[in-house]
């Protein structure tokens, strides 16, 4: 199943995580790919918030994954070199430890992760609005 929101902004993405929640309920693994500054991590804040974590939820860009309590894992795989370098920084343990996972630059490390999985794209439309498309695969 897929579905795209286009022209979402600020005041449209509660529709958009309402969805999301919805379609990413039986899948703990949940990948979100876009360009730099596209909103993935803008998202995951707020679905975050929406599923009842307290923490600040922040980019894990140099510690690769950050564990939240009420179990998710929120990783950022952007400056993995490859699978090996994932293996190393044991990541895939956080992956196939059932609990949430949501993460970020997904590719390199696609090999590790569960099908099916909820695919989350964010894309520019404008500087206020973006394109969500889902995908279960």
């Amino acid at each position: 199943m897929d579905k795209t929101f286009h022209d979402i902004g600020i005041e449209g993405l509660g529709k958009v995580m309402k969805e999301i929640l919805e379609m990413g309920k039986p899948y703990p693994v949940w990948t979100f790919t876009g360009d730099l500054g596209a909103g993935k991590t803008t998202l995951i804040q707020a679905l975050g918030k929406a599923i009842g974590i307290q923490d600040e939820i922040s980019s894990p860009t140099y510690n690769y994954v950050n564990e939240y309590s009420g179990g998710l894992y929120h990783f950022d795989c952007y400056r993995l070199d490859s699978v090996e370098q994932a293996l190393n920084l044991g990541l895939e343990e956080y992956i196939d430890s059932g609990q949430r996972c949501w993460v970020e630059w997904p590719e390199v490390i696609s090999s590790l992760l569960p099908t099916p999985s909820l695919h989350i794209h964010v894309g520019h439309e404008s500087a206020d609005t973006r394109t969500y498309h889902l995908s279960i695969h």
